[in-house]
Formats: C-alpha cells, sequence, structure tokens
C-alpha cells in the first residue's frame, strides 16, 4: 500500500493517464485510461469495447444530460454534487441537467476512499481537466456541424455557443463525431476558467443529493432487501481478541416464533474472533433471541483492562524518552533545555471516544452465479475489500460491493470489518443474509477513539524568550491494524508511525528547536481496535499542543495571539510548497489577525467570561486547511459549568468549491470539537466500552448550541478539504478561554464541571 502522500499524489495526478472522447451508443462518454491503451487502440472503440480502465468518468446522454460517476462515499458531506459541480463548470453544463452515480467497486474507478477530507483535494485537478477536455471535444464538434472555428465557440449552461447560432450538448451528441484522445501533455496545457469565469464552483446551487435525502428515495444500506433473505444479529464477544465460544444455549430464543437458529463464525480473516450470528425471519425477533440466548466464552486475555491501565501506561510512555520514534527534530532541544533559565510542563489526556452514527453498522451478504455481493455503505472500499476476500476464501474479483448513501462515516466505516459477518454468515448457510447492529452492539465494536496521553516540555532561555518545545504523545495508533501500508519511517529511522495519530505535531510554527515523539500505547492497542474518528490524531494531539501554547505564553508574559502570530513566519520549511500549501504559514497568520479583528480582540468583557483562541492547520501538512477559532465561554464558579456563547473560526482552505456544504461542514466539525471537549466521553471496563447507548454517553444537545459566526477567506490556491478541520481547535480554544476566565487550566477531555470547581478550590 502506498504512503499517504504517494497515494494523493497518484490521485491528482491521473494526467499521467491518456483522457478518452468518444460516442458509445447514444452517449458520449469520457474516460481517463492508461496511456499504453489508449496509444493502440482508438478512443471510439476502446469505450465502446470498455477496453479501458478508468479512473474518473463521466457522459452525455442523447438528452443532454450529464451523468457524473462518483466513486466516493456520501455520508451527508455532499461530496458527489460538489466534484459534479468541477466537471460541470469546466464543461458549461446546465446544472438542472447534472446526475450523479455512486458507484459499485470495480478495479476501473481505482483507489478507493473517502476519509481524511481527501476528496475535493485529490479530485480537482483531474475533474478539472475532464471537463475542460470535455468543453474543447465539445466545442470542435460543434464548430464541425456548423462549419465554423472552433475558437470562435464557447460552451454555456449546457450549450455551445457559435457564431451561426447555439447547439444544445444533446444536439452535438446526437450530430457529431467523437473519436479524441488526450496526451498527458495535452491535458496539462489545456486552458482551466479563471475565477471570474466559473458559474457554479463557489456558486449557490442545490446539493443533487438533498432531494433523495428528503422525498425517501434515497437507499442507504440498512433499506437493502434481497429476495429470499434471512436476518441477523450479532451477539458481540467480550473482547475484541482471543475470545472463545465453549457452548451456546438456545433453549429459550427457540420459543420465538420466527427463530432461525445460530451460526458460529469461522473467520479465515481473523477479523472476528469469538463470534455468534443469531438467525431469525425478521429482524425484531433477532434482537429479542440474542437477549435470550446464552454464550459461554473464554474471554480474551484483555477482559480486565480498564480505561485507567491505558492512561497509566501512556502516563509512563510519554515519560520515558526511550519510547516511541521521532516525528519532528528540529534544532537540539536537549541542548535548550540545558541552557534554559526556565521551564514550563504540561500533560494532557483526554478519554475514550465513541462514533455514535445514526444509522447503526449492517450489512447485507448474497452469492449469486459465482459473485459474492456485498451491500452497505462503506468509506474505504480498496483497504475493505481484501479482508472480504481472506474471509470468503475467494479472489477479490469475485466480490461487488455495492455502495448505498451512509447514515454517518466519521471514519467509523473506514475499514469495512462490519461487513465480514453478514458475509460468513451467508457464506455458512448458504442464503442472503441482512445482518443489523443494534446500537449497543455497534459500541462494543466501535473502532474507538483512543484514551491519549500528551506530554509538552518548553524552554525559556536566560531572557525569558521561548527556545525550545518536546512533545511526547501516546495513544492507541489505527494505521498500525487497520492500513500499516501508510504508515512511514520515523525520523530516527528506528520504527514506523502512524501518520493519522502523529498530524498536528509537526506544526507551521516556527521553533528554534523543536521535538516531537509518537508512541504506540500497547495495552490500548491490544484491547480494541483503535479507529480514525473525525479529524483523528489530530483532535487529541492539538488540544495539548494549543493549550500548552497558552501556557508558555503566560510563562513568557506575552500575549497568547501575539505569541502566536511571533511564530507564524512563513520561512524555511513554514513557506509551504505548491499546490497544496503555497504560503505556508503565512496563511495561518492572515486568518489570525483577521480573526483578532473580528471578535474585537482585548474588549472587556463580564467577569467570568473570556474568549480562547486556537491556530490549526489540519488535517496534514501535505494538505492544510488554515483556520484560526475563538470560543467565548462564560464560567459558572458555583456549578462548574461551561457554558459556551459563541464560535468564531476564519478560514483559508483555497478554493470553496460548495460553499453551502463546506459551511455545513465546518459547523458540524465546530459542534462536535465542542461535544468532545465538554460532554461525550466513555471508559474502558472488563476490556469493552462501558456506555453504549445515548442514555449515558452524552454528547452536545440543541440547547447547548452556541451562536457560531465562521468566516472563508477568499482565495483561488488549491482547494484543500474542510470535514474534518472544524473540529480541531474548539477544545484547546474553550481551555484557553477557561483559563483566561478564571484562572485554572483544565488539561483532561472532556473539561467536566467537578474538574473545573477541584481546580478551582485548589486555586483558592
Amino acid at each position: 500500500m502506498k504512503s499517504i502522500k504517494q497515494q494523493k499524489n497518484k490521485s491528482m495526478n491521473l494526467s499521467r493517464r491518456k483522457f478518452l472522447v468518444g460516442s458509445v451508443s447514444t452517449s458520449l462518454v469520457m474516460a481517463f485510461a492508461p496511456g499504453v491503451m489508449a496509444s493502440s487502440v482508438s478512443a471510439k472503440d476502446s469505450l465502446q469495447n470498455k477496453v479501458f480502465s478508468p479512473t474518473i468518468w463521466f457522459e452525455i446522454t442523447a438528452d443532454g444530460e450529464v451523468l457524473v460517476n462518483v466513486a466516493k462515499a456520501e455520508m451527508g458531506q455532499h461530496v458527489g454534487s460538489a466534484l459534479a459541480r468541477i466537471v460541470a463548470d469546466e464543461l458549461g453544463a446546465d446544472w438542472q441537467q447534472v446526475k450523479i452515480t455512486h458507484v459499485d467497486t470495480d478495479p476501473k474507478w481505482g483507489f478507493m476512499v473517502t476519509g481524511g477530507s481527501w476528496s475535493i483535494f485529490t479530485s480537482y485537478k483531474p475533474l478539472s481537466q475532464a471537463g475542460a477536455a470535455g468543453r474543447i471535444s465539445l466545442i470542435e464538434a460543434a464548430a464541425k456541424l456548423k462549419g465554423v472555428s472552433p475558437s470562435d465557440c464557447d460552451t454555456e449552461n449546457g450549450f455551445v455557443i457559435t457564431p451561426k447560432g447555439k447547439l444544445s450538448f444533446a444536439e452535438v451528441v446526437k450530430q457529431g463525431e467523437f473519436n479524441r484522445t488526450f496526451s498527458e501533455d495535452e491535458l496539462g496545457k489545456l486552458p482551466l476558467k479563471s475565477s471570474k469565469q466559473r458559474k457554479l464552483i463557489g456558486g449557490d446551487f442545490k446539493a443533487l443529493d438533498i432531494p433523495p435525502k428528503t422525498n425517501g428515495s434515497a437507499k442507504y444500506g440498512i433499506d437493502v432487501e434481497i429476495e429470499g433473505m434471512v436476518y441477523a444479529r450479532p451477539v458481540v464477544p467480550p473482547t475484541r481478541y482471543g475470545s472463545r465460544v465453549l457452548s451456546v444455549d438456545d433453549s429459550q430464543a427457540k420459543k420465538l416464533a420466527g427463530y432461525l437458529g445460530y451460526e458460529i463464525l469461522k473467520d479465515p480473516s481473523n477479523t472476528l474472533q469469538g463470534w455468534v450470528s443469531v438467525l431469525a425471519k425478521d429482524y425484531p425477533t433477532a434482537i429479542k433471541a440474542v437477549d435470550v440466548i446464552k454464550v459461554n466464552y473464554q474471554a480474551g486475555p484483555t477482559a480486565k483492562i480498564s480505561e485507567q491501565d491505558i492512561l497509566k501506561e501512556g502516563e509512563r510512555q510519554v515519560h520515558d524518552s526511550n519510547e516511541g520514534y521521532l516525528f519532528v527534530d528540529d534544532g537540539n532541544v536537549d541542548q535548550a533545555r540545558n541552557a534554559a533559565k526556565g521551564q514550563v510542563e504540561g500533560v494532557y489526556r483526554t478519554n475514550t471516544a465513541l462514533h455514535f452514527a445514526l444509522e447503526p453498522l449492517n450489512a447485507t451478504a448474497h452469492y449469486q452465479n459465482g459473485m459474492w455481493h456485498i451491500h452497505g455503505g462503506n468509506q474505504w472500499q480498496s483497504l475493505t475489500m481484501p479482508t472480504l476476500a481472506q474471509a470468503l476464501e475467494v479472489e477479490q474479483d469475485k466480490i461487488i460491493m455495492h455502495q448505498y448513501y451512509l447514515g454517518g462515516g466519521f471514519g467509523r466505516r473506514l475499514w469495512g470489518d462490519y461487513l465480514v459477518p453478514a458475509a460468513l454468515t451467508a457464506k455458512q448457510i448458504g442464503k442472503p443474509v441482512k445482518l443489523i447492529f443494534t446500537r449497543a452492539d455497534d459500541s462494543r465494536f466501535d473502532q474507538v477513539r483512543s484514551a491519549s496521553v500528551s506530554r509538552l516540555q518548553a524552554s525559556l532561555d536566560s531572557d525569558g524568550k521561548f527556545s525550545g518545545l518536546e512533545h511526547a504523545f501516546s495513544a492507541g495508533w489505527p494505521s498500525k491494524d487497520m492500513a500499516p501500508g501508510f504508515m512511514p519511517e520515523s525520523v530516527d529511522k528506528k520504527g514506523k508511525i502512524d501518520p493519522f495519530s502523529a498530524s498536528g505535531a509537526d506544526h507551521w510554527y516556527s521553533m528554534p528547536n523543536h521535538r516531537a515523539r509518537a508512541i504506540n500505547n500497547s495495552v490500548a492497542q491490544k484491547t480494541f481496535l483503535p479507529g480514525w474518528l473525525r479529524s483523528v490524531g489530530q483532535g487529541w494531539i492539538v488540544w495539548g499542543l494549543e493549550s500548552f501554547i497558552d501556557e508558555i505564553a503566560h510563562k513568557a508574559d506575552i500575549d497568547p495571539l501575539d505569541f502566536r502570530l511571533s511564530m507564524l513566519d512563513g520561512k524555511g520549511k513554514q513557506a509551504g510548497k505548491a499546490p497544496e500549501s503555497v504560503g505556508g504559514a503565512n496563511r495561518a497568520k492572515n486568518t489570525l489577525e483577521r480573526l483578532k479583528k473580528r471578535i474585537n480582540y482585548g474588549a472587556k468583557l463580564p467577569a467570568d467570561e473570556a474568549i480562547g483562541i486556537a491556530v490549526t492547520t489540519g488535517q496534514e501538512r501535505t494538505m492544510p486547511a488554515w483556520i484560526s477559532t475563538a470560543v467565548h465561554v462564560k464560567v459558572d464558579r458555583n456549578s462548574g459549568n461551561i457554558q459556551v456563547k459563541k464560535i468564531t473560526m476564519v478560514v483559508d482552505a483555497g478554493i470553496i468549491v460548495h460553499p453551502d456544504g463546506a459551511l455545513a461542514q465546518l459547523e458540524g466539525g465546530a459542534l462536535w470539537g465542542m461535544s468532545l471537549a465538554l460532554k461525550e466521553f466513555t471508559e474502558i471496563e472488563k476490556g469493552q466500552v462501558r456506555d453504549v447507548n445515548l442514555h449515558s454517553y452524552l454528547p452536545l444537545r440543541m440547547n447547548d448550541v452556541p451562536e457560531l459566526d465562521i468566516e472563508f477567506v477568499e482565495s483561488n490556491e488549491f482547494p484543500v478539504g474542510v470535514g474534518e478541520q472544524g473540529v480541531i481547535g474548539i477544545a484547546p480554544a474553550i481551555g484557553n478561554a477557561i483559563y483566561q476566565a478564571v484562572g485554572v487550566r483544565l488539561r483532561d477531555l472532556p473539561m467536566k464541571p467537578e474538574h473545573l470547581l477541584e481546580a478551582l478550590s485548589k486555586k483558592s
């Protein structure tokens, strides 16, 4: 598997393939294909005979409809609409004539993943080029029909405009001839529209997925029905790893009408250990059967592990300089520490957090005509497919994953381990199976965000100036077990690091000396499968970092905002590079300066109220969105209640393709960040999560929602993602505001009323 940077670059550089434009039946089809293939077969013949392997393609029908195939998962972020908008804008299409299809798995679609806020970033260049190539092909065909020069023509709102009148796309497709191949060099030289020429990108147009979601026609994985299928609910074992079924007593389940028995699952992929699948004619009966069935287990070795065991190990690791691997090593931190006249140290922690997507995990599986069909919503088909193949003991080309809308992803549906029990159950009973997790089952099988511990140490020189930072952070790593091929070598070449569990420590501040050490918490890793939860490691790494930046500033007697501005100088490696980070830290600095004015920074506020700030540049250095965040809080000294009154964000994410969708993403991210900061958490008890439903797992409620003020910086720089980035700065901004308001520093997430009251009592 390629590294993150390699995979993103591969996705962005589809121009390395040829682009084919040809007539197929009554449609005009456009597709990327390997250059070697396109050079030996004409575009028209290649497309008609499907002798190609496109990664992105679309077609224009004889009716003038523009059909865009989307190999990304739709989970509320309107990704299909955003990608289609890029194509349609360059084509000059009529948005009312554009439709999208979310495709099933097929090697022709290339690497399929929806996560990390990569979709727009990796697709913008090839889709723009594809749209431009399509526009040129339409113009050439229309010009030939009208007997005019292509240079005198253009496209607009679904028409080719010529000196002799206009032709609709439908007319051109029906009457024109198309057999065009664009080479890599030609694609690279295609004229793309300027910001002034764009009609759709950045405009206010309806998302194409909203009508089906509002009229009930949208189909989610949980909606799938297959003739002859039976229902199943899993019995989730007491530990993720090592549990073994000793016996099953289903005597009480047999009394239920519609109960069909159970299967002890045999999984060659070893994804499921100690699993029982309970079968019934309908799902309510399956639910009841699992509630009364008795499974006797030999529990795995982590059956007694607790949250405190994980945090204790994290504490030990961050205080041991021999633990972990170097992620950043700039300057000489040890020398700065030895010469220091002052020190600042802080240990920041977070508790385990759950995904809780609205649609519980589910999958439907059946075997037909030599092919396995797996139905469900999934974010990373290319990662999931090999596991399914191993579990079913077939080659990957014998499996089709059918894609549906996701009722929430947030990282949980990246690696589709939840598809495996449905597939195995169907294989063992020889019938189609629809397996649905209850909310409690879903929680017990969740790929949780690991509890974490971070230790930060800063040095101040003889003049009291900041001279160096050491940052050590420990947690369970998602990529270690799910995508080890994405883990790069550490800076010290001593091991491999999960980049998703380290990003954020490689920030854009210029520091004279800076060391960051990433540590895998082995107790967490062996107890559960750590997961990618929205914002991933940035959510807990930057919690400590941006809080500690304030601590350093106060120790050095510098205003925290001014301290940040002084370090955002854009020098050296912080200068950024094309295309993803042009302007570097100077763009982050610009958002902070704009934020300072927007919130009237420094204005007097009522007692026990304050505004805290944070600067974040997630998701990764190879795709940063520059965000400055301010949170206005009011603290109740008597109850410990922390009220968030307003969240303000200034965001530079380059070109904003779909403003309404981007705003919704940032609003949702900010509220989830607030929820993780103040409300939601669980703990590991006896090897499993303690809280399995929303009566005890308590996320943000409607009456807690503050005023939101989000500004986009107008930009023509390369577009980057905003799906996860809004989460990151909220917690540290709240923590910094609390300190400004009442003078106490909270270092645990979530920040609970009892934490605040305890800190206030110690202060007094």
